[in-house]
């Protein structure tokens, strides 16, 4: 099978990291990619945002699937040009990536399938804003409706700070706070069957005790161990089946990866976000703990055949991810620097541990940063202490100047 996989990111590196461990992959190609992806797949350099140069480089290729990794190129239509040439794509459409691409059409989406979330409003104006913050208090939740590369979130005790997000933003969404732990769930879906993955908890603050601004993430772990057993099979039957249900009931299936952003309240379990793709860091994890191969996984989607599919496999291991960022990330981070270390973690931590690259590029015969989050650094272990253990002893063989990242990244978790 030949698989192009569009996007530059970490998640796209740990995709094509899985897809070139998959012996039924025999081509693997990523446009336009990055420093660390060009390790193992072949890069080609494309408009990502243009579904016409997309395809026609697909088909080019003759790609057997395309993968769509960001929000972007999904929310542009992307995987609706590559659909139309008749080439099996992972990732929803125009229509079914508004689940992400408005957060306002999201909980319309979540009221039709009686999907539980938070109460919220919709702000076009600053009297609207005013109301909205008055009628929820602190903490106060202001989110752009639009993508925002993770960054369009404000949570803040600071009615002025947050009467200043929403105001910038032509729409946003305000809504109650919700208290309690966090949780990432994807889903892979082709419309009808949904098959759930492993669940997984990111840090979105940028500094340790989740403390600073937030961010895309800055790491991520996988198992839960304080996750009550039966958290899958509820949100399945509450959150995700249903919310497929109704996104085929109005016309717009989707089909590809839905990210069910979760909190785990005191009156049950919320929604706070859903995704239309693969979230970073936490694919990382995820992954790293897939044993099914991946690409049969993604085509049966593509093609809507996952009832066919054969159950997921997953490995006892736990995995962890710390990211590593650039300085003054994630408000005006600097790029360019040099990176040194790499070639020292695969020599000296490999298998266990491996760098996944971000906003990377070659400069001559340096890799240099070319982005916020810079390097995703993933391990795995038998527990999440041993994972943990690796994933710093490999981050602490990197140097990049000015680099800045959590020490904290599953720390509590491995202690309890």
């Amino acid at each position: 099978m030949k698989v192009l996989v569009i996007g530059n990111g970490a998640r796209e590196h740990a995709l094509c990291r899985s897809l070139s461990l998959d012996p039924g992959v025999t081509a693997l190609h990523c446009a336009p990619g990055n420093a660390g992806i060009a390790e193992v797949a072949e890069l080609h350099q494309v408009d990502a945002l243009d579904g016409t140069a997309v395809s026609a480089l697909a088909a080019e290729l003759g790609a057997d699937l395309v993968v769509v990794g960001p929000e972007a190129p999904l929310v542009a239509g992307v995987a609706d040009a590559v659909r139309e040439a008749g080439i099996p794509v992972f990732g929803p459409s125009r229509e079914a990536a508004e689940l992400e691409g408005s957060k306002a059409f999201a909980k319309e989406v979540m009221a039709g399938a009686g999907v539980p979330t938070a109460r919220s409003y919709v702000c076009t104006t600053p009297a609207e804003v005013d109301e909205a913050l008055d009628a929820f208090g602190a903490p106060y939740v202001v989110k752009d409706d639009g993508l925002a590369a993770g960054k369009g979130v404000v949570v803040t005790g600071d009615i002025e700070a947050a009467a200043a997000h929403a105001n910038a933003c032509e729409r946003v969404v305000i809504e109650e706070y919700l208290d309690g732990p966090e949780v990432s769930l994807f889903a892979v879906t082709d419309g009808t069957t949904v098959i759930p993955l492993q669940p997984a908890q990111d840090f979105k603050r940028a500094l340790d005790g989740d403390e600073g601004p937030n961010t895309g993430g800055m790491g991520a772990y996988s198992p839960l161990p304080w996750a009550d057993p039966k958290l899958v099979d509820e949100v399945m039957q509450t959150v995700l089946q249903p919310t497929v249900d109704e996104m085929r009931r109005r016309g717009t299936p989707f089909s590809g990866l839905l990210y069910a952003g979760l909190a785990i309240t005191s009156r049950g379990v919320r929604v706070i976000e859903f995704n239309a793709r693969f979230g970073d860091p936490e694919t990382q994890v995820v992954l790293a703990r897939l044993k099914t191969p991946l690409a049969g996984v993604l085509l049966a989607a593509a093609n809507g055949t996952l009832e066919d599919l054969a159950p997921l496999r997953w490995s006892d291991d736990a995995a962890v991810t710390v990211v590593v960022a650039s300085h003054n990330y994630p408000a005006t981070p600097r790029t360019g620097d040099p990176i040194t270390g790499l070639a020292e973690v695969a020599a000296q931590d490999a298998p266990h541990a491996y760098v996944l690259h971000a906003g990377t590029k070659r400069a001559g015969d340096a890799v240099v940063s070319a982005g916020g989050r810079v390097l995703s650094v993933t391990a795995t272990g038998e527990n999440l202490t041993e994972a943990r253990d690796r994933a710093y002893q490999a981050v602490s063989r990197i140097h990049l100047d000015g680099s800045q990242y959590r020490t904290d990244i599953a720390a509590k978790a491995a202690d309890a």
